[in-house]
Order: structure tokens, then C-alpha cells, then sequence
């Protein structure tokens, strides 16, 4: 089986899964490394996930663990061993959607663009949310800029203590 179709197939059983605990699938990735084959499914807590009772816990990723192995083993999804690792997207998240950038207004992030925005194709700052598809952004430079999400080719959040 491809491995898209192996993917798609995890995503769906790890979107099930983590639903019914109140959780909702982040991301899927399978791939070769050292070790062997990794099956990586990274889960999240829908909400703002601004303190450590909001976040995705290590009792929510063992539950998420142990059923979607379950379920794997069942189905004989995957034709090939493999370790599985579930977790949080991290205190570092990717940011990919506008849902994202509004979810995290008022955190740290850092954006990187394919072109440059006011002279720059790199900011670190505050997010302000989205406005009009472009994500807004209170730089350490002392201003605010509007950067269009379709030039945004990786942004993070920063982590804050």
C-alpha cells in the first residue's frame, strides 16, 4: 500500500480516536529513520491551550497511544513494523491555518516569508490575530505588520517563560 494511502487510512482511525477524548489531530507523518519505520501522530486540544491544564497531557497521549495501536493491529493498516509515538505539536507549535494565528493572538511567534514584508522576510514578535488574510503582527521592531498568509512559509510559536 503507498504510503499516502497509509497515512490517510491512520489519519482517519487517529482523528477518530482522539476525538473521543476531546482532542483533535494535529498532524500524521510515517517515515524511515535510523531505528526503523516511525508512525508519528501528533494530537491537540482545541482552544486557546494558554496553560499547562489546557495542553495536551502525557495521560492523553498514552489513552490516544494505546487505542490507535489497537485499532492499527486490528486493521493491519501498516504491512511493516514500526514504533509509534504520539504527542503534542509542542510548546514551539507550527502555526499553518488563520485559525492558528487567531488562536494564539497575544503569544510570541516567529514568521518567515518567500518575500519580503516592509523590507523583511523574517519576523519575531506578538501576534494580533488575522485581519483580511493577512496575519498581524506586533514585531520587536516596534511595529505592527500585516503579513499575507499566502507568503508565509513557516511560522512557530516562541516558547515563553
Amino acid at each position: 500500500m503507498p504510503p499516502a494511502d497509509v497515512i490517510a487510512q491512520v489519519r482517519a482511525v487517529a482523528s477518530r480516536v482522539a476525538g473521543t477524548y476531546g482532542l483533535e489531530l494535529f498532524d500524521v507523518q510515517f517515515r524511515r529513520e535510523a531505528g526503523g519505520m516511525v508512525l508519528r501522530v501528533q494530537i491537540d486540544r482545541p482552544g486557546p491551550a494558554a496553560t499547562a491544564e489546557d495542553s495536551v497531557s502525557v495521560a492523553d497521549c498514552a489513552h490516544v497511544s494505546r487505542e490507535v495501536s489497537a485499532i492499527l493491529d486490528v486493521e493491519d493498516i501498516i504491512p511493516t513494523a514500526y514504533i509509534l509515538e504520539v504527542s503534542s505539536p509542542g510548546l514551539d507549535r507550527p502555526l499553518r491555518h488563520a485559525d492558528d494565528y487567531r488562536r494564539f493572538s497575544g503569544r510570541r511567534a516567529k514568521l518567515v516569508m518567500r518575500e519580503a514584508i516592509d523590507g523583511q522576510t523574517y519576523f519575531k514578535g506578538r501576534l494580533g490575530g488575522v485581519e483580511d488574510d493577512a496575519v498581524l503582527i506586533d514585531a520587536d521592531d516596534g511595529r505592527r505588520h500585516q503579513v499575507p498568509i499566502g507568503v508565509i512559509t513557516r511560522a512557530n510559536l516562541e516558547v515563553e517563560f
